[in-house]
């Protein structure tokens, strides 16, 4: 039985971004917790004991804390049911967390060559032991069982595949540690339970909804899907950035090349947008913008939401 849990539904900064007073964070601040989001990763499992981790936030002590399936066993001094993590990009917001699993518990790093690269650049990241931790390569469109921290089997099957992206933002105008050609920087995932043939698809980064990638995913009973921005201009729009979300690697919710509209015409069962940013109007729940969303057939997760396939 796969199952799947949102730890974080925001994009970097969360919500409310400790800087922030646009109309989302101002809300989370003066409403309810239920407005709060945490920096977007999830923990996906095949037996409810041993958990996988696909990015690991900043946000990622405090959403481990706050998640039991994700705690120590009753009784063990160190443990930790997390096997291991797979990185689809090497952005601030899916690797920084990983400085939080330092305290030697073994687990292993999945990654594209050119994200191993960058972690391998920086020294800081040399707090993950290499005794303990792993940094093991995966390729695209190559399959790989992820394996338990004793080096069982997991019955799980992850398929990566390149997804329209771009490098991390930290690294515009330098030398890409890991190359400048080919894909890798930006990945999407497929997930599967080999013991039952459930899967669903994480897509947390995606600047252009392609054909190919229309093809990929039609007929998932699950997809997480790039929601960062309402519409492509929004952060210039509200005076909290230049940036377009395109410009980001980010397509738009909204707009005829949006993804609401590209993905209209798929068979999908469960719909979900994942990193969406503090500035995103949909985050609202009262807002035409959810509304629209909601009509879509899409849902804004809130943390700890958990699926079963």
């Amino acid at each position: 039985m796969l199952r799947v849990v949102v730890l974080g539904a925001a994009a970097g900064g969360g919500v409310p971004q400790w800087n922030c007073g646009c109309e989302g964070c101002r809300a989370a601040r003066n409403g309810g917790p239920e407005l709060h989001r945490t920096q977007a990763s999830v923990a996906f499992s095949g037996d409810g004991e041993n958990w996988f981790l696909i990015n690991a936030s900043p946000d990622l002590r405090q959403q481990l804390n706050a998640t039991p399936q994700l705690h120590p066993e009753a009784g063990a001094l160190r443990h930790t049911p997390v096997a291991g993590v797979i990185l689809t990009n090497s952005e601030v917001d899916a690797v920084a967390g990983l400085l939080s699993m330092r305290e030697s518990s073994p687990f292993t790093i999945y990654a594209h060559e050119k994200v191993l690269a960058i972690l391998a650049s920086n020294s800081i990241f040399n707090v993950l032991n290499e005794k303990h931790v792993r940094r093991q390569p995966i390729g695209i469109n190559e399959p790989f069982e992820p394996r338990l921290a004793d080096g069982a089997r997991s019955g799980l099957e992850v398929l990566p595949f390149a997804v329209s992206g771009k490098s991390a933002w930290y690294l515009e105008g330098k030398a890409h540690p890991g190359g400048d050609s080919g894909d890798g920087d930006t990945l999407g995932l497929k997930i599967t339970d080999k013991s039952t043939g459930k899967y669903f698809y994480f897509i947390a980064a995606c600047a252009d909804v392609s054909d190919a990638l229309k093809a990929e995913i039609d007929g998932a009973s699950l997809v997480f899907f790039d929601g960062t921005v309402w519409r492509d201009d929004e952060m210039i729009r509200a005076g909290l950035g230049q940036k377009t979300g395109k410009s980001m690697g980010h397509v738009a919710m909204s707009g005829e090349d949006g993804a609401i509209a590209r993905l209209a015409d798929l068979t999908l069962d469960r719909k979900i947008f994942l990193h969406i940013n503090n500035s995103n109007p949909a985050l609202l729940p009262a807002s035409s913008e959810r509304k629209a969303v909601e009509a879509a057939g899409w849902q804004i997760p809130a943390d700890g939401t958990e699926i079963v396939l």
